[in-house]
């Protein structure tokens, strides 16, 4: 009944508000005259208007307390917006509408809105000389309810003091909801509730993680940070295990045969999910065919199913240091979809005709079965093409001569070649790493590149191509917009430093001064930096439904077709395929674009949480090594400190400038540098500098450093 009498109150008064609004914007509302206007007595009633009043819910309306009376102000003052959470508990609301600009809510006014979070904010009249200030009115989304963080339990309570610096209160917990945890252990908490006036929200455990230190513990908690799950939910596992391994003769028949072809795999040496194969035969007419087999996950993830939803909702497998969380259940990704030597596969495929000089002379797309003959790591494969002897070495050396002229060809039109250095860590029983090496890219890591992106780039390429104008097809590609081209300059100054010259003329010179530049810049000790800022000084890639070109790879259409088992737009594009190639309509756009959304964020925050896996394991390699000194070079530089990484095992940790005795330093950010005010000491981004291990925070997954000054 309370409910009902609450509904009807909300209509009447907002036609009310609406009314007044009309008359006078500035009119002040009086509680008596809304209850006498409704004709309403009852206590409970009045405080159902206070509380709707409070909100300022109103359609174009906020009604904000003054005097015991509620004003009405325009919605033109409202934006919605993302918090931006500060280090001191303020904020800055990033405004939708890009036009717009940031919004700062002091800590008192941002009611209980956290770090991420979507919000109405109304903006206030703005003063002379003052910032853009304003109040959150309501909270539209959160941006995420569970944390992970480290629980303190005492006789009375407990709460959990949380890993993101950005969540700026502990979570209160009751005993009776800790869920068996132990103080000082490591837990998943979900914010429960946050009563209106309180200091802190209140949570649930979910999850108890396990003891600090411990690697699983640690990975885990990575994981449920960034809002991966630990487990697939049972009615998922029994889906996947319920899908048989054989192939019935009919879906054989329905495809084009490979198993008689030569047919391989190239993959990391410990790799159990094999997405990709590669088969080679020699023509009657001289030419060569050269199949990219994909394994055919879209035929056994059926849309709609729980496997389908679970797959959607992860959108990616995530590779920490020491584990993979898959995108897939185990039974689909390391088994029946997984493209295993010496086993008939179902696949989709993208099969070429080239010439000796690499020119496609024919194409085609489709549903295949093959049979792979051997596995091999990349060692084994580079090992063949270096030695030209072994298992295939003819058709592998095949293979390569023909992947050179397309790389050579990519690189001609203007595509990027960025070699970052990707370390490793060699890892004990226990998971603890005991050294640390760099992970060499060598021709048979090229090789298959050079395929997968020529079927990558066809496939989108005869999609974009296939109907034209206002019925084009709806598809799922990979785009990648030109850089930002004051920041490009910047970066281009900071390159001169070295003497490398970055050309702004065109796009195609900026590309080929670039290229010199990696290539230059190869083994030097500056090498991670440089390219590290000239990622950064690019736009980043992203899925998208609106075709533009890939400004990186100098690509006018480009998709992701060849890892499904681990990339859930690859799913989506396979599906798109084979409905266009039956002579399907063009799917709703709207809706995959939502889907090319989520799977860009998904893979924004699987790469973050590699790189706290990262983190953890250079702070954990270090833990042992405090007082010990190495040679480093500055990596970053910020208003509170300056990033080395070790030149030796490529560990990155932080240089206070509060621990820099010498002279009181400050930023200097459009040279990154950081300066001495009194000496004019300068220390630069790239520079080289020696530092010892002051202190390594496990939990944090902090180093700290000591500057060793001459």
């Amino acid at each position: 009944m309370a409910k009902k009498k609450s509904s009807n109150i909300k209509l009447v008064l907002n036609q009310l508000v609406s009314d007044i609004f009309e008359k006078n914007s500035n009119q002040l509302l009086n509680y008596k005259q809304v209850s006498s206007k409704l004709n309403l007595t009852d206590q409970e009633s009045r405080e159902t208007i206070l509380e709707i009043l409070k909100e300022g819910k109103q359609t174009g309306i906020f009604l904000e307390p003054e005097k015991g009376k509620y004003k009405l102000k325009e919605l033109k003052n409202f934006i919605i917006g993302t918090v931006d959470m500060t280090a001191d508990g303020s904020a800055y609301i990033v405004p939708e509408d890009e036009f717009e600009k940031d919004v700062f809510v002091a800590p008192r006014k941002l009611k209980n809105a956290l770090h991420g979070d979507t919000v109405k904010v109304y903006v206030f009249a703005k003063k002379s000389g003052r910032k853009n200030d304003g109040e959150v009115v309501e909270i539209i989304k959160r941006a995420k309810s569970d944390f992970t963080g480290v629980i303190k339990v005492s006789d009375r309570f407990a709460f959990v003091i949380a890993d993101d610096k950005k969540m700026m209160h502990d979570i209160f917990v009751p005993l009776g909801d800790i869920h068996g945890a132990k103080n000082g252990q490591r837990v998943l908490v979900n914010l429960a509730d946050w009563p209106e006036g309180a200091k802190n929200p209140i949570g649930v455990v979910k999850h108890v993680l396990g003891n600090q230190g411990e690697n699983n513990t640690e990975m885990n908690a990575i994981l449920a940070q960034y809002g991966f799950p630990l487990e697939f939910p049972p009615q998922v596992e029994k889906q996947a295990n319920a899908i048989p391994e054989e192939i019935p003769a009919e879906e054989i028949a329905k495809r084009k045969d490979f198993r008689k072809v030569l047919t391989f795999t190239i993959d990391p040496a410990d790799a159990k999910d094999f997405d990709d194969a590669i088969s080679y035969q020699k023509l009657p007419n001289g030419n060569h065919e050269i199949g990219v087999h994909i394994a055919d996950v879209s035929h056994y993830v059926i849309q709609g199913t729980d496997l389908d939803k679970e797959a959607y909702s992860r959108a990616t497998s995530v590779y920490l240091v020491d584990r993979v969380i898959p995108m897939l259940p185990e039974r689909l990704s390391n088994g029946v979809c997984s493209l295993r030597p010496h086993e008939d596969k179902l696949c989709f495929a993208a099969v070429f005709e080239l010439d000796d000089d690499a020119n496609i002379q024919s194409e085609w797309f489709g549903r295949t079965v093959i049979h792979s003959d051997r596995r091999f790591s990349y060692e084994e494969a580079q090992e063949v093409i270096e030695n030209k002897a072994g298992d295939h070495a003819q058709e592998i050396l095949k293979l390569n001569e023909l992947a050179y002229i397309l790389r050579d060809r990519k690189f001609k039109n203007g595509a990027i070649s960025f070699e970052s250095t990707e370390v490793k860590f060699k890892l004990d029983e226990s998971g603890k790493p005991i050294g640390v090496y760099v992970k060499e890219r060598k021709d048979a890591h090229k090789l298959i590149e050079d395929y997968m992106l020529l079927a990558n780039r066809k496939v989108a390429e005869y999609i974009a191509k296939k109907v034209k104008g206002k019925n084009k097809l709806t598809f799922v590609y990979r785009v990648h917009d030109s850089p930002n081209m004051e920041t490009l300059n910047t970066f281009a100054i900071f390159a001169s430093r070295f003497g490398y010259k970055i050309n702004t003329k065109s796009d195609k010179e900026i590309a080929k001064s670039l290229n010199y530049l990696m290539t230059d810049v190869e083994g030097k000790k500056e090498q991670n930096i440089l390219t590290s800022l000239a990622i950064r000084s690019m736009a980043k890639a992203i899925y998208s439904t609106k075709k533009t070109s890939h400004y990186g790879l100098a690509f006018d259409y480009y998709t992701h077709f060849t890892s499904p088992i681990r990339r859930y737009p690859d799913v989506m594009a396979h599906r798109l395929l084979q409905s266009y190639l039956d002579g399907g309509k063009s799917a709703d756009a709207e809706a995959y674009e939502v889907a090319c959304v989520h799977a860009s964020a998904m893979e924004k925050r699987a790469a973050e949480a590699e790189r706290a896996s990262i983190k953890y394991k250079q702070a954990e390699y270090l833990e042992h090594n405090i007082g010990t000194k190495y040679k480093g070079i500055i990596s970053g530089v910020t208003e509170w400190g300056m990033y080395v990484e070790i030149e030796e095992n490529k560990c990155e940790g932080m240089v206070r400038l509060r621990d820099i005795s010498d002279d009181f330093y400050v930023l200097d950010e459009k040279n990154y540098c950081i300066v001495g005010q009194r000496k004019k000491k300068k220390y630069q981004l790239g520079d080289e500098v020696m530092i010892s291990v002051k202190k390594v925070d496990l939990s944090k997954r902090q180093i700290d450093f000591t500057l060793i000054q001459n």
